[in-house]
This record gives C-alpha cells, structure tokens and sequence, in this order.
C-alpha cells in the first residue's frame, strides 16, 4: 500500500518514488530488467496496474531516455 499521508495525484513518477522513498528500489528492479517488481514499485505510489505496466514497458524500450544505461 502507499503512504496514506502522501498526495500522489499532482506528481511526476520521480516526484512520487523519491517522496516515498522508493528511488533506489526501482532503480534496482529497473537495472535487472525485473518488470514485476517495477510495476509493483509504482503500485505503492497509487499508480494502476495498467499506467504501471505502460511506463515500466517505455523505460525497458528506451531506457536511455530515462537516464539509464542501453541494453545491448
């Protein structure tokens, strides 16, 4: 569940992780390519399934565009 004193709905998905401290998890989950836990990382930051699965599916595509290295 997500931090219950947190008001998500204004925020970027940095500005969400990073407010609930959950940067370092998903730059873990996203560096092994593990798609689960990425998806259950935004789900702690009220993101639905379905706006989850999109934005981990973009960062795997390009992830250089999100700052992080290409996959060979």
């Amino acid at each position: 569940m997500s931090d219950s004193h947190a008001n998500y709905s204004a925020m970027t998905v940095n500005e969400r992780l990073f407010v609930a401290g959950l940067l370092d998890p998903w730059d873990r989950a996203i560096n092994r390519c593990d798609r689960e836990k990425a998806i259950e990382i935004l789900g702690q930051v009220d993101m639905d399934p379905s706006s989850a699965s999109l934005t981990v599916d973009a960062v795997f595509t390009n992830p250089s565009k999100y700052g992080y290295p290409r996959r060979r």
